[in-house]
């Protein structure tokens, strides 16, 4: 497989401040990739190095092949597609969309031809004739996406195109995009810091804090094994639950939760005991009959429960912290209860409590 997108010790500072330290990517042709992390990680950031749109200070940016640290935006064979729509409010819908084209000196008849392409993939021709007032938010973000498609470009930019958008057409246009994506195979780079984005859309994720890429792997990776402390506590909702203790022999000791972690499987050849943070996902606690069943059972106090409609979230008490606990919508708890759990230490993920790595 060929490269699409190459990242090669990328830096990018800001007069003292460093946003960007030394990157590295790549990025394989017709590949969905999703840069993930919390406001100021430096996602938004890296995507406008790549659009030409900031520039670097060290390293090199390769699209294609073809080095293009210092070539324009329109030289680099992108589409972009931003958080506002930045459509102009006196075009019509097709005005928006050829407005480029024409710029470009396009034969006329390839700009109808490829308005009508991108009108027919983002099902958009009912609303050709209409400006950008008339227009819902879910519609005038279709109008955006239309106007980086019809470049017919290699590589597609999205910087968070659906955070303006409310619950339910974020989630209509995610699936759109998914199917934009399997459709035309183009390599697409998306921004984000919401984590069901990520993982619904990404082929992989690029999990980033402070100017640095914490972990690149495909969404089961990231979510079943964490490379490090900040990718677990970040991934998943409602969040990890992170115990520190010690490891003594292969087994996980705090207070009196006792686990053996025979069936964990180690990154390393050799752990040898010392001090750990232990993760386990809510949503892998198990309850009822199945935790009569599990390797490890104990007892927790119901503090709190939040019913989600299609789950019911616990919040209990286990040796003095918050434990969570998610379980089928239908369950029937209530707070002050004691609640009868199961465990499976070989689903946990295993931190060294000094350098925070997977161990």
């Amino acid at each position: 497989m060929t490269n699409s997108v190459e990242i090669k010790n990328l830096d990018l500072s800001f007069g003292s401040v460093q946003v960007l330290k030394n990157l590295n990517l790549d990025i394989v042709d017709g590949e969905f990739i999703v840069l993930l992390g919390s406001s100021g990680c430096g996602k938004s950031t890296l995507l406008n190095c790549i659009a030409g749109l900031l520039e670097i200070s060290d390293g090199q940016i390769f699209i294609k092949g073809e080095n293009v640290t210092w070539a324009e935006p329109s030289e680099r064979g992108i589409g972009m597609v931003f958080q506002s729509y930045a459509l102009y409010p006196q075009m019509t819908v097709k005005g928006n969309l050829s407005f480029g084209l024409k710029n470009a000196k396009l034969p006329k008849a390839e700009i109808e031809s490829r308005v009508a392409r991108a009108a027919d993939i983002l099902q958009i021709e009912p609303l050709l004739n209409r400006k950008p007032g008339a227009l819902s938010g879910g519609q005038r973000q279709r109008v955006a996406i239309g106007r980086a498609l019809v470049r017919d470009v290699d590589v597609f930019l999205f910087d968070e195109p659906l955070s303006n958008l409310d619950a339910k057409l974020r989630v209509d246009l995610r699936v759109e995009l998914k199917r934009l994506h399997n459709q035309l195979q183009n390599t697409m780079i998306y921004v984000t810091h919401d984590q069901v984005e990520a993982m619904t859309l990404a082929d992989r994720i690029a999990v980033m804090k402070g100017g640095n890429i914490m972990q690149l792997g495909t969404p089961d990776e990231i979510y079943n094994k964490p490379k490090n402390l900040y990718v677990a506590d970040f991934i998943g909702s409602p969040s990890m639950n992170l115990i520190e203790g010690q490891l003594e022999g292969g087994v996980f000791k705090k207070g009196d939760l006792t686990l053996p972690m025979d069936g964990y499987e180690y990154v390393s050849a050799q752990v040898t005991d010392r001090p750990v943070v232990i993760g386990l996902r809510p949503e892998h606690i198990v309850t009822g009959e199945l935790a009569a069943k599990a390797p490890v059972q104990m007892q927790v106090a119901v503090d709190l429960v939040e019913s989600m409609g299609s789950d019911t979230l616990i919040y209990a008490t286990m040796n003095g912290e918050i434990f969570r606990v998610r379980m089928d919508g239908n369950a029937v708890v209530k707070a002050g209860e004691t609640l009868d759990i199961g465990i499976d230490p070989s689903r946990a993920s295993l931190f060294d409590k000094s350098d925070e790595a997977r161990l």
